[in-house]
This record gives structure tokens, sequence and C-alpha cells, in this order.
């Protein structure tokens, strides 16, 4: 009998022991905030694992943090991997109550395939944005700055739903057009702060060089919570690089056989508690009168471009960037014998301009605490420009400001973002040239917040409302919501509405350029745009192996723009602005699949737009918008040593502002890359290898040489044009 209560005492001993051990066993946690070393913001997905035990896995969350449960007591080693980063480790001893900060160190040559958003404020990788972002990476910005050096208007035009369309024959000014709406319709913003508005928007996509450039981020249709209500048609966010501890360089020499020389220079590092990048580019591009009319295709452009940013570590919680880019260019087009010299009573025309741009911009970004960042932001641009023709002279100044503070808050399921930003702009004529539109100026204060909510493992809901005050038009309430589910590990969808809002301002981008004074000033009784616009997309995405995907985007669209206000030409040549009573409404379709099978790439997209101006009472169509338009690409690359790509283009007829219907027309490129190393390499491009020109179906004007009346562009103008670029990377590594 003793016996067996010994047993039992053992038995029940053990037991106690037992579950004591289970209960420690299940009490110890490692606990990590996970950040990015060169930029010091958290890390979402990242692996988190326990040497020892591989079935111990954990991932980190939006805001870096990772918690592993359930661990042992005593000594252990922790692992982290992730996409574009070096693997790391770390020894702790259990039970261990400390939040561990883990900086892991970009690897540089991977980190090309991570792509995380910013315009989103979330930092998420963009599969798991809630917002769909189309973002052309460092990857692309490389390419084209040996295939179109002087701006980026080339590689934007290639994304499907996106039209560059070119609003004057002479001094060859573009706008950015989305989903069928009007360039005005369109945000630009450089890292997240608004630029090139109203009068200032003039020739902006053609003065930002591709070498200066991270990435470029493209939110189609209302994108209104976070940067102001003229996010319609939708955004492009410009994201300038930073710099890293492995020194950075590029210099490059390109030259084309339509008389342009581009000479490009980029350098940076960083050091622990200092860095800079520095950009100097030089563009020099003579007059030429392709089609042979007399007057020029391509005007004469002399442009430099100098962009210096300093930052500043002065702990690992905090970053502040002090930049100024300025661009000094002189455009002059016009009657050929003109603008080379030898101007007479018979050929008078031409068109010059001077323009001058200072932006000076400070971003701040402070760790509070592993959840919480403050953000400052602000910049200053100073813009001035002196037009010069045959028939008048004007000069005008617009000084543009922009100011935020916000704070982005990590929950386990919730990134909240909420702040305040006031933004501005101020155009003046000169008094010696003052000009019927008189002084223009918009101010607004505007409060935000957003809320992404991780509602389900596999759904997020994203929620923002944006309140602003304009100060001649009131309060605006804009109200947004987009939902994201991914379905399994291949699909995916997302949907979204949005409000947005657009002030009348004269100065704002059209399908063509009006002179100065031919604008007319708003109208007292004016009211404001406002826009309501939604969207639902389908993804489809499979991995073959490390080396192949497929990727399959389908989206679906539609906006519309009450009270849009619409200008019209009098007799008198005199252009007014006015309210329409019914809405232009755009709706259509955009689809694109990505395939990369090793060393092959192949993109091919369609985008169908039915944009409609139901203010009319017949030939509701947009003007110069392309109903259908088809876009794709073919790349092989043997990495280090050689690449070539071929990209073709279809853009379906278009109505002219008469309502006759332009053709359809084909745009082929071609490119080779031969790289002698690491380091050099040697890009032979052809770009409108058909040579299609506006000018082989019409002329491009109306009336006499002496005073030419342009008509509206629908196709380029310059034609066929060979470029020929070297590269040399100093500090390139194998």
């Amino acid at each position: 009998m003793k016996t067996s209560v010994n047993t039992i005492k053992m038995l029940l001993l053990a037991g106690i022991a037992w579950l004591s051990a289970g209960n420690t066993y299940a009490q110890n946690s490692f606990r990590a905030v996970i950040l990015s070393k060169t930029e010091n913001t958290p890390l979402a997905g990242v692996k988190v694992s326990l040497q020892s035990d591989s079935t111990r896995i954990t991932l980190s969350n939006n805001n870096g943090i990772a918690v592993l449960n359930g661990l042992p007591s005593g000594t252990t080693t922790v692992t982290f991997s992730y996409i574009g980063y070096k693997p790391q480790s770390t020894v702790v001893t259990l039970p261990d109550t400390t939040t561990h900060q883990v900086y892991m160190d970009a690897d540089e040559k991977e980190l090309d395939n991570v792509v995380v958003v910013s315009s989103t404020r979330g930092n998420d990788k963009i599969e798991n944005a809630t917002t769909k972002v189309e973002v052309l990476g460092q990857e692309e910005m490389n390419e084209e700055s040996t295939l179109k050096p002087g701006n980026i208007a080339s590689i934007l035009g290639d994304v499907s739903g996106v039209q560059i369309q070119q609003s004057s024959a002479t001094s060859g000014n573009s706008n950015i057009r989305i989903q069928g709406l009007d360039g005005r319709y369109t945000q630009m913003l450089r890292d997240g702060m608004p630029l090139f508005d109203g009068y200032s928007g003039g020739f902006g996509v053609l003065s930002i060089p591709p070498l200066d450039l991270k990435q470029i981020e493209l939110i189609k249709g209302s994108a209104s919570t976070l940067y102001g209500g003229g996010a319609i048609g939708g955004l492009v966010n410009l994201i300038s690089k930073k710099p890293t501890y492995s020194p950075d360089a590029s210099f490059l020499v390109n030259q084309t056989t339509l008389k342009e020389t581009n000479i490009n220079a980029y350098y940076a590092q960083r050091w622990k508690h200092i860095g800079f990048t520095m950009f100097a580019g030089e563009t020099l591009q003579k007059e030429v009168d392709v089609n042979k009319d007399g007057l020029s295709d391509v005007p004469n452009i002399k442009s430099t471009v100098i962009h210096p940013t300093l930052f500043l570590y002065p702990s690992s919680k905090t970053s502040i960037s002090l930049g100024w880019s300025g661009n000094f260019e002189k455009r002059l087009g016009g009657d050929m014998i003109a603008i080379g010299g030898g101007k007479d009573p018979a050929h008078p025309y031409f068109e010059k301009n001077a323009l001058n741009r200072n932006l000076f911009t400070l971003i701040s970004e402070s760790r509070l605490d592993n959840s919480l960042t403050l953000n400052v932001k602000g910049s200053v641009s100073l813009f001035n420009r002196d037009e010069t023709t045959n028939t008048y002279i004007f000069s005008g100044r617009q000084n543009n400001y922009y100011g935020e503070i916000s704070l982005v808050k990590h929950l386990q399921k919730h990134t909240i973002v909420g702040g305040v930003n006031i933004t501005g702009d101020d155009f003046k004529p000169s008094a010696a040239t003052p000009a019927p539109v008189g002084n223009v100026s918009n101010n607004t204060i505007g409060i935000f917040a957003q809320d992404t909510w991780q509602l389900f493992e596999k759904t997020k809901l994203e929620g923002g409302l944006r309140l602003d005050h304009h100060a001649d038009y009131g309060n605006f309430v804009l109200p947004r919501l987009a939902l994201f589910q991914r379905f399994d590990e291949h699909w995916g969808s997302r949907i979204g509405f949005g409000m947005g809002y657009v002030t009348p301002n004269p100065l704002t981008p059209q399908i063509r350029d009006y002179s100065i004074y031919q604008l007319q000033p708003i109208s007292p009784s004016s009211v404001p745009e406002r826009s309501y616009g939604g969207s639902i997309e389908v993804n489809y995405k499979k991995e073959f192996g490390t080396e192949s995907s497929l990727f399959i985007n389908t989206a679906y669209f539609i906006t519309q723009i009450n009270h849009p206000v619409v200008a019209t030409e009098d007799a008198a040549g005199n252009v007014n602005f006015s309210n329409a009573s019914k809405p232009v409404r755009t709706s259509g379709l955009d689809i694109y699949t990505q395939l990369h099978v090793n060393a092959w790439e192949f993109y091919l997209g369609y985008t169908y737009t039915n944009a409609e101006r139901t203010y009319l009472p017949a030939n509701q169509f947009m003007p110069i918008t392309p109903k259908n338009r088809l876009a794709g690409t073919v790349l092989y690359e043997l990495e280090n040593i050689f690449r070539i790509g071929v990209e073709a283009s279809y853009n379906s007829y278009q109505y002219r502002e008469d309502y006759s219907k332009t053709p359809g027309y084909l745009f082929i490129a071609v490119m080779a890359e031969k790289k002698f190393g690491p380091k050099w390499s040697l890009v032979l491009n052809c770009e409108n290898l058909l040579d299609e020109r506006q000018s082989k179906h019409e002329a491009l004007y109306t009336g006499s040489i002496t005073n030419p009346v342009f008509k509206t562009l629908w196709a380029p103008i310059d034609g066929r044009v060979v470029n020929l670029c070297l590269r040399f990377k100093p500090f390139a590594k194998k």
C-alpha cells in the first residue's frame, strides 16, 4: 500500500513538473521591431524563426513587429530573413522581456525585386497595398535614363491607361492624361508634395530626368484623401533616390539623330550621421523641321537641371533631408528661318520661352516609439516664365508652397495616418505685361485621416476622410473607401470609391496651349468641379520556381465629374470658362499581363476608354482620346552581358474637335544594350521605328506661315529618332 502511495506521489510530482515545464515553455516570448538599416523604416513580412526549430516561424507585421511565442527557457538563436536583405541572427537568453530592435542591411543586388510603395503612407509591398499602385521601379529608371535621358514623358506614356498628349507643336509642351480625362485632373507629386500646378504646370513633366529618381508610383482614379482634391483622374508620385552606405554614381552621355545631346551625372553616399545625393544634367537640342513645312517640329532647347540634397541622421530614429532643385531652360520654336536668325516680313513667326524653376524642400521623419512616426514636409517653388513671340511679350511668375505635419500609428491590425496640410499658389503677371486673367491664387488648408484595417487574415479595409477649406470656395468633404481581399496565394481583388474636387483655374492644362492673352478670368458665378469615382479589379499571380512568374490584372473604372469647367474660344480668340450643366463621365477596362520566364520578360496591356461630355446634345465623345489602346513589350537579357527589347503600341482612332476621326497608328521601338562588365554599357535605341507622324496624314497648321494656327495634336510629330548612349557606373559590382 505504501509503495502504491509513493508511486502515485511520484507520478503526481512528475505530472506537475511536466505541466510546469510546459507552462514555462509556453510563457516565454521573443519580441522584436525589425527595421531597414538605411531607410530606418519598418519591414513587413520578415521571416523570424528559431535556428534550432525551423517549425517555429512568424512574420513581422506592417509596423515591423514580430513575436515568437511558446519558446523554451535558455539560450537560443533567432534568425531573420527577407527578400532583398541580408540574413541576420541574434542570440537571446529566455526569459527576456526586452523588445529587440533589429536593423537589416539591404542586399542591393536583390533589393530591386522588392517594391515598397510610399504613396499609400503605409510602406506596403506593392502586392499587399489596399490601393492599387503601379510602380515603375529602379530598374525602369535605369533603363529609361539611357533611352530618354532628358525627361520621364516617354516612360509614363508606356503605362496602360496613361496618355502623354503634346499640347503645343512650337514649344513641345505636354500634359499627362489618365483614364481619358484632361491633364488638369492629374496630380503631380514629388516625394508626396504637390508640384507643377496652374501656370507652373507648363513643361513640368519635361524637366524631370529619370536618373534622378528611385521610382515612379501611379494611382489611377480618385486618390484625394492624403494629397488633396485634385487627384481625380489619378496621381503621379515621383520618389527621389536616397543615399546608401555604399557610394552610388552614374555618368552618361547621349546623342540622338534629332540633334539632341544629354549629359547627366549622379552621385550619392551616406555615412553614419550625414549623407547626400547630387544630380546635374544638361540637355542641348537643336531645332528640327521633320516634315519640311518650314516650321520646327522639335524646338531649340537649352536646359540645365541641378538637384543636390543633404541628408542628416541625428539618431537612429530620425532622418532629415534638405534639398534644392534648380531647372533653367530656354525653348525656341517657330519658323525655321526666323529662329535661325533670318527673320524678315515673310518669315516672322517664332515663340521663345525662358523658364526658371527653383524648388526648396524639407522632409523629416522621426520614430517616436516602435509604433508611432512623425513626418514633417515642406516645399516652396519659385517659377518664372518669360514668353516672347513676334506679336507679344509676357513675363509672369508663380510661387507654390506646401506644408504638412502627419502621424503614422502602427497597431496590431491597424495602420492609422492622420495629419494637416496647407497648400497654395500665387500667379502674378509682370507689371510691364499685364494679362486679362490678372492675378490668380489658391490657398487651401486640409485635415485628413486614414485607417488601413487588417480585418481578417486575408482581408484589408481602408477608410479615409479629408476635410478641406479653400479660401475662395469654402469647404469640401472627401470620403474614400477601399477593400482588398486575397482569396489564396494566387488570386486577389480590390474595390474602391473616392471623391474629389477641382476649383476653377484658367491656367490649368488644356488639350492645346492658348496664348496667355487669350485667357479670360474665371466668372464669379463659377463653382468647383466635383468628382465621384470607383474601380474594381481582380489579380492573378503565379510563380514558377525562382526565375519565372505570371501576373494578370483586370480593372474596371468609372469617374463622373459634375459641373465641369469648359473652355470655349469665341470669334475674337478669347478663351472663356464656364460650368457645364451636365457631367463629364469616363469609364473603361484596363487589362495587363506580365510574364517573366528566366531571361525573358513579356508585357501586354489593353485599355478601353469611353470618355463622354454628356453636356453636349450630340457628339459627346472626349476629343483626342483613343478608345482602344494596346501595348506590348518583349525583353531578353543576359545579366551583365547583353540586353535587347522590342516595344509596340497601337492607338485606335480618336475624334478631333471638329468631330472627324483620326486614323489609328502603330508605334514601335527597338533597343539593344551591350554591357562591358558591371561598370560600362552602350545602348542603341530607335524610337518610332515606322516613322509614324501626324504630318503624314494632315498638315499641322492652317492659315499662312506668317500666322499659323496649329491643329490639336493627336499623334507624334517628331518622327523616327535613334539615340546612342554611353553609361559609366564606377562603383557597380558584379
